[in-house]
């Protein structure tokens, strides 16, 4: 997969870095994006410790206009071939005590950024050689998880929104697909209570947490030549959880 480039968001840490790690490693020129300056200053270590290559950028992907002006300094180096939509945020509570602003935060974030991201790279993957899209789901899209209405909204919308993109984009050779991991060992997870952990484990047949490289694989594969026939997929990583 040489003289390709990635975009990853959300590829500060976890799944997202190693994502953008595993990409880098095939040979693609990996654009690792997250919220801070620096913020990805660890994965273009391991990047470089790999022996691929990357830069790093700092956007709000819920910005349409600095979403929009990104889109185009990283075109002006060359042709995207890949979008990795990783980038995710929880504000997790009760519904009933849940504000408009958390309701809004993760939307904006998880969803509307994935959107944005699509939308300004999509022309410029549409004229690529096996042009990709991967969205970054979660399980709980596709069941629910109390304490988590926003962040499964969001979530349950990106599948709605990959399988239209995938029923547009396809007769241009874009596929679409959105992996959903299930759980996995992150900084997001790790601060959760012990009885919610135990719980999790008990519910899952392979009797194991995943971790990020399990994630990471399928999104290689996804993203290479070789899938150039899935498309519009659900793609569950989560062990067995939600057979």
């Amino acid at each position: 997969m040489a003289n390709r480039k990635a975009v990853v968001t959300g590829a500060s840490r976890g799944i997202g870095r190693a994502i953008a790690v595993a990409l880098a490693a095939d040979g693609l020129d990996v654009v690792c994006v997250s919220t801070r300056e620096g913020g990805c200053a660890e994965t273009l270590e391991a990047i470089a410790a790999a022996g691929g290559t990357g830069a790093a950028h700092a956007l709000d992907i819920a910005d349409a206009e600095a979403v929009a002006a990104f889109a185009d300094r990283v075109l002006a180096d060359g042709p995207v071939h890949v979008l990795v939509n990783n980038a995710g945020i929880t504000r997790d509570g009760a519904f009933l005590r849940m504000s408009d602003a958390d309701f809004d935060a993760v939307l904006a974030t998880n969803l509307r950024g994935a959107f944005l991201m699509c939308r300004a790279f999509a022309r410029a993957l549409s004229k690529a050689d096996a042009p990709r899209i991967v969205n970054i789901g979660s399980v709980v899209g596709s069941t629910g998880n109390p304490g988590q209405v926003n962040y499964a909204a969001s979530k349950a919308g990106l599948i709605g929104m990959s399988k239209a993109l995938a029923k547009e984009l396809g007769g241009r050779g874009v596929t679409v697909n959105v992996v959903e991991p299930g759980f996995i060992e992150t900084d997001m997870t790790a601060g959760l209570p012990e009885a919610v952990r135990s719980a999790a484990l008990a519910s899952i047949p392979l009797r194991r947490f995943g971790g990020p490289e399990d994630v990471a694989t399928l999104v290689r594969f996804l993203c290479s030549e070789s899938a150039g026939y899935v498309t519009g997929q659900i793609l569950a990583v989560d062990g067995g959880m939600t057979m």
